[in-house]
């Protein structure tokens, strides 16, 4: 789906700017233009940053056994 329509931003792009490294709306900014011109979309795009990150990091520990 389209986050940033100023920009045609889709919430996979986001997804994968965090898989590449983004960390918060200042990296999203600069990646991918989100947040830019009329700011709509910032608290949606801050929002699949964060979930994303979580799922990152729920990743990244070792499956109990």
């Amino acid at each position: 789906m389209y986050v940033c329509i100023c920009k045609a931003v889709t919430d996979q792009q986001i997804r994968e700017a965090a898989s590449a490294g983004a960390q918060d709306l200042w990296d999203l900014r600069a990646a991918l233009g989100v947040a830019s011109k009329c700011g709509t979309c910032k608290e949606a795009a801050s929002k699949i940053l964060g979930e994303s990150k979580a799922r990152q990091a729920c990743a990244s520990y070792p499956a109990v056994a």
